[in-house]
């Protein structure tokens, strides 16, 4: 049985290629100079029919370079893991393993200390890429990584530092909490005992903690012993909890609140107010349960958690029930108060129709804009027009379906009007297969290579 992530478009595509400059529609803000990057999972040999899962596919790099109001150029790429460059007829990368965790780091990718990460959980390593997304190979931060990392690191505005919750299979019942700095190299690092053996996917931080996620979804032996490529499974009979740990903390320093079963794959933001910690997220009643290669249990909706240390408790709170997921906020609003948080809503079916909605969190409205049916995770990220500009003052960033053409489109849309015509449309060579998660990487501090 063929696996629905590997058909419409989320089947791979079998070529790198590059392409430019790139027909567009409309004008690319000349303020826009760097590179937009999205990672995502892309077999590059076919999957055993019924062996595969989303989450492990081999990671794909797929760039669009903007510079002068202009797109010079797209790059597709494959992360070169080893079984990646034995299926593309290379030797095999030079470099560190963790723990024998070779696995696809095809989630993320970030900018951090003049450095380009392909990032994944689990247990593998960071994987540096030059401008041009070619493999430099793993990194451990200068030898200061104390182990995997994680997809999901969040970058304190003020310092610059990135903060991490990371899980690997070996750590047992514990996670790690790490703090990188500037420089890119890793200045605290602590394991933080949990329940069981989980899988954390994301975090948030405000200036104070950092929120830890101790949930229902766990490493399961009968999925080892069947062979199962991401053995995680829902375990009903755990107790969910999140956890408060003060920033640069040790695992003595956390505290626990418990709360009904549920899983959280991503964090908007979290921000304290007056003693209570506010934690904006997107819940998942449960998952991994039934649908076994993918999230596809439940119908996730927009939550807001807020935790009271005194009185430890958790009040739970549905800001919007229509179903989505990967939501971005204004990373200069991170760990501080915000208004404004942007998801993809989706209609259940994972080749149905997908739109961007905004979501103003002080008014308690929406407004939603239609990308198309067939594009998968189209995840709107937010770039600023300017270091100094308000919070809604600049571009959304997300990649569309064309099925007519079956080929890819990147939109440059104005965040405080969604109602409005793309600034531009830049016209990619290719499809870009529905994948996970991309950052904007200024070229400040990066040259091009």
């Amino acid at each position: 049985m063929t696996s629905q992530y590997l058909t419409g478009n989320y089947r791979p595509v079998s070529r790198e290629i590059t392409a430019g400059p790139l027909p567009v529609t409309g004008q690319v803000p000349p303020g826009l100079r760097g590179r937009y990057l999205r990672n995502g999972p892309n077999p590059a040999t076919p999957p055993e029919p019924g062996t595969y899962h989303w989450f492990t596919g081999d990671a794909m790099i797929h760039g669009v370079r903007l510079a002068d109001g202009r797109a010079e150029w797209y790059r597709n790429r494959w992360v070169r893991s080893r079984p990646v460059a034995r299926a593309l007829g290379e030797p095999p990368p030079a470099g560190p393993v963790h723990a024998g965790m070779d696995l696809a780091v095809n989630t993320n990718v970030i900018g951090h200390a003049g450095r380009t990460l392909a990032l994944v959980e689990a247990g593998a390593l960071p994987v540096e890429l030059g401008y041009c997304l070619e493999t430099a190979g793993p990194t451990t931060f200068g030898g200061t990584l104390p182990g995997g990392y994680t997809a999901h690191p969040k970058r304190q505005p003020v310092t610059g530092e990135l903060h991490a919750i990371s899980y690997f299979a070996g750590w047992g019942a514990s996670v790690q909490y790490s703090v990188t700095d500037t420089s890119g190299r890793v200045r605290h690092a602590a394991q933080i005992p949990v329940g069981g053996p989980v899988s954390v996917h994301d975090t948030a931080i405000t200036e104070r903690y950092v929120i830890i996620f101790d949930l229902p979804v766990l490493l399961s032996a009968t999925a080892i012993r069947a062979g199962a490529s991401f053995p995680y499974r829902w375990d009903p009979g755990y107790q969910a909890r999140v956890g408060l740990l003060p920033l640069d903390g040790d695992g003595p320093d956390v505290r626990w609140f418990e709360l009904d079963p549920c899983y959280v794959f991503h964090t908007v933001n979290a921000y304290d107010d007056r003693g209570l910690v506010v934690v904006d997220l997107v819940r998942h009643d449960r998952t991994f349960a039934v649908h076994l290669d993918g999230p596809a249990d439940a119908e996730p909706v927009l939550e807001r958690w807020t935790i009271d240390p005194g009185g430890g408790t958790v009040k739970r709170e549905i800001l919007d029930d229509r179903p989505q997921e990967f939501p971005r906020h204004d990373e200069r609003r991170t760990g501080r108060p915000y208004r404004y948080g942007y998801a993809t809503a989706f209609t259940g079916d994972p080749h149905g129709e997908v739109a961007v909605i905004r979501h103003d969190l002080r008014r308690g409205t929406a407004v939603t804009r239609p990308i198309g049916p067939g594009s998968g995770p189209a995840e709107p990220v937010f770039v600023p027009r300017a270091p100094d500009a308000g919070e809604e003052d600049g571009w959304l960033l997300c990649l569309s379906y064309d099925r007519d053409r079956d080929g890819s489109d990147l939109l440059i849309l104005p965040a405080a009007d969604l109602t409005a015509a793309p600034e531009a449309v830049i016209h990619l060579p290719v499809r870009v297969p529905a994948g996970f998660h991309g950052n904007w990487i200024d070229d400040a501090g990066l040259p091009p290579a």
